[in-house]
């Protein structure tokens, strides 16, 4: 029995079954079969109840898995204690990140971290779905807003103000909107989630709040595509700065009504667990704050001003 094994055996307990464990772990079925099967050899008890329909957890294994899981656990803290003694920076990053942000900012940034730390190897998942960190097998996932689940960990980067933008060739076509109330005349690019499409934007100016309910005759489940119809003149959109970082420094699109604030937000780096994280996730946890101030600064010309925000 290996340490390994333990592991497969407690993906076949967490999924319920060796083919969807396998599948998590990258192997082969057979291989993760032959896993369990070494440890309940050496343990000299089943683990699992197998039926031609399903898999549950036997007696025994309701008892022995979640100690399993303890030492595991106690292992792997020790093991980063050391790297993290060591100050190494090595092994695989599995990161999740969403498709505008992970794109057009993080991976460059992702490519000159990893030059200067060439014994890391990196994993990254592009989505704008909400990441499971079981599911996906993924060490951590950069997204925007705090975690909403109290068992997992996470670090705040920044602060990231949100933007209404256009290309300067839609703006001198369709006119540029001066308050919120002129926006009905214009075309709104909607972000959607779960086919629920964005289109009620909400605008603040101190104490006042506006929503307007926009028409719109482009929707996307991908922010990158919102960002890119944004860049050619098609509309108007919603977006953070951090998104539209790239655009606004070329000026490719210009920030529109900066007195009128829409929906601000925090950058989060979320990990499924304080005892998760590696001396690597912390060197690019720093990396990347780093990176957020410097091109938050370049940014503060084309960014509401402090008594607007």
């Amino acid at each position: 029995m290996q340490l390994e094994d333990l592991q497969v055996v407690l993906k076949v307990a967490q999924f319920r079954s060796i083919t969807a464990a396998a599948t998590s772990l990258d192997m082969h079925t057979a291989t993760a079969s032959a896993a369990v099967k070494r440890v309940e050899q050496a343990l000299g008890a089943e683990l699992f109840v197998r039926t031609t329909r399903q898999l549950r957890l036997s007696g025994a294994g309701e008892k022995y898995l979640p100690q399993c899981e303890q030492a595991l656990q106690m292992l792997e803290l020790a093991r980063q204690n050391i790297r993290a003694d060591q100050d190494v920076v090595e092994g695989e990053l599995r990161l999740a990140v969403s498709s505008d942000l992970g794109r057009n900012r993080i991976m460059p940034w992702l490519d000159e971290f990893m030059e200067q730390h060439p014994a890391l190897q990196l994993r990254v998942n592009i989505s704008d779905s909400n990441i499971d960190f079981y599911r996906d097998s993924v060490d951590m996932a950069l997204r925007y807003g705090s975690p909403n689940d109290a068992g997992l960990y996470g670090f705040k980067i920044c602060d990231v103000s949100g933007l209404l933008c256009a290309s300067q060739a839609y703006l001198d076509s369709h006119g540029c909107p001066a308050h919120p109330h002129d926006l009905a005349s214009h075309n709104g690019l909607f972000y959607q989630l779960h086919d629920i499409p964005h289109d009620v934007w909400t605008f603040r100016r101190g104490t006042e709040e506006y929503k307007v309910k926009m028409q719109s005759n482009r929707v996307a489940n991908d922010g990158d595509l919102v960002r890119r119809w944004c860049v050619a003149g098609k509309g108007l959109a919603v977006k953070s700065c951090l998104d539209m970082s790239d655009d606004l420094l070329a000026g490719r699109v210009v920030n529109i009504m900066p007195e009128f604030r829409p929906r601000s937000t925090e950058l989060w780096l979320i990990c499924p667990s304080r005892q998760s994280i590696t001396p690597a996730m912390r060197h690019l946890r720093d990396w990347i704050q780093q990176r957020c101030r410097e091109i938050l600064q370049q940014l503060q010309p084309h960014l509401p001003s402090p008594e607007h925000r």
